[in-house]
């Protein structure tokens, strides 16, 4: 599943870094398709990371990273409340220089 359109994709697990949506063309291999992924957790990840990654939508490298499998319990309004909050909060981050 992908967690930007919410459709179902062939690609299968485990996908590299570069995989991206066959409908959106969204990163695959990103923080937010990531069952570890929960936004107000340490660095966002309920997974004991090192380093924050800093852009959410984007292919990463991480070790941890496992396919979000619930992401067909989201419908396209939670999909979209879910990134203006995320919108919001770099917003807010951005006021104070972080």
């Amino acid at each position: 599943m992908c967690y930007k359109c919410g459709k179902e994709n062939t690609v299968k697990f485990p996908y590299g870094r570069n995989e991206s949506c066959e409908h959106c063309g969204a990163d695959l291999h990103c923080c937010k398709n990531c069952k570890y992924f929960s936004p107000g957790s340490h660095y966002d990840c309920h997974e004991t990371i090192d380093e924050p990654v800093f852009d959410k939508e984007r292919g990463n490298f991480c070790d941890f990273f496992k396919p979000n499998e619930n992401l067909s319990d989201f419908s396209a309004s939670a999909i979209k409340e879910q990134n203006a909050k995320e919108a919001a909060r770099k917003a807010f981050n951005s006021l104070f220089g972080d």
